[in-house]
């Protein structure tokens, strides 16, 4: 995609984005850390009340930095933790509409039933085929839409909207009319880029990013993770600002988005700003999450 674009890398907690002025983003695509999820964030978070408290101060950013009229897209799902379930998606949901969003719409993404990464839930109806033990193995995700009012369409230019025209035949043949998509998941295959990291697949961004932004707006992800947000606008001609705590991450954001050969650019611009609030985090989540793992053999 042609066309010069910005890209910056900020590392620092999204609860203060202060780098970011006032209704300048044009789309928010983001997968917020699943609550002390054991094999992705074990303990991370204090408190469940601590998590939401976090998330309500990243939505009110959100909704600062978000112009009038367009769309904020969460990944996420409910999460289950020593045998309680979160009901994330409602909390998210409420917190994002008492701060003024629009609730547009919902898309459950379905991941292929045999990828399952973690659940042994349903095994225990196996054991014991009675009434209440019946718990359902999870192979899907949510994508919550919210808005910020409503969009006045004849502020696009003609050019910018045909050059941002949606292919419809992917649109048919792979069923986004649909509030049910069935996309592939990042597999957790060994020596991955991604390994040890949450990433959603770059197939599910393209999709988000096609269908709520144009061509030349700047897109926003507060937890930007391995960089997947970053490297699909690039690709779609479309710039980015990211915002992610842990610092571990430079390097793999950089090789993902592919600004890590020192060469110059003829296309973008690649900024890194290193705040005093980033952490290293990695490095102490992967010792846990192996120590959890060793635990979860040893009982079985």
């Amino acid at each position: 995609m042609e066309g010069w674009a910005t890209f910056r890398l900020i590392f620092g907690d999204a609860t203060n984005m202060a780098e970011v002025p006032d209704g300048s983003i044009h789309f928010v695509l983001t997968s917020p850390p699943y609550f002390n999820a054991p094999f992705d964030y074990p303990d991370l978070f204090e408190s469940y009340d601590a998590y939401l408290g976090t998330m309500r101060r990243v939505a009110r950013e959100i909704h600062r930095v978000l112009a009038d009229g367009r769309v904020a897209c969460l990944i996420g799902d409910d999460v289950l933790v020593d045998g309680e379930r979160y009901p994330v998606v409602a909390d998210l949901t409420r917190i994002f509409v008492d701060l003024g969003f629009r609730y547009r719409d919902r898309i459950v993404w379905v991941k292929p039933e045999g990828y399952i990464r973690i659940s042994r839930r349903s095994g225990v109806m196996l054991q014991h085929p009675y009434p209440l033990y019946y718990y359902p193995d999870n192979v899907q995700e949510s994508v919550l839409i919210f808005q910020k009012g409503r969009f006045d369409y004849r502020k696009v230019p003609e050019r910018l909207r045909e050059a941002s025209r949606v292919d419809l035949t992917n649109y048919q043949s792979e069923k986004w009319y649909l509030n049910v998509w069935h996309v592939t998941n990042v597999l957790p295959v060994p020596g991955r880029l991604e390994d040890g990291i949450a990433a959603f697949p770059e197939a599910l961004a393209e999709r988000l990013i096609r269908l709520f932004s144009y061509i030349g707006d700047t897109v926003l992800d507060p937890f930007l993770g391995s960089g997947t947000t970053m490297k699909v606008c690039r690709l779609l001609g479309r710039s980015c600002v990211g915002y992610e705590i842990d610092l571990e991450l430079l390097p793999i954001i950089q090789q993902k988005v592919g600004f890590h050969r020192g060469l110059p650019l003829d296309d973008a611009q690649f900024d890194v700003v290193i705040r005093q609030d980033a952490r290293h985090l990695r490095t102490s989540l992967a010792q846990q999450v192996k120590q959890k793992a060793s635990v979860v053999r040893k009982k079985n």
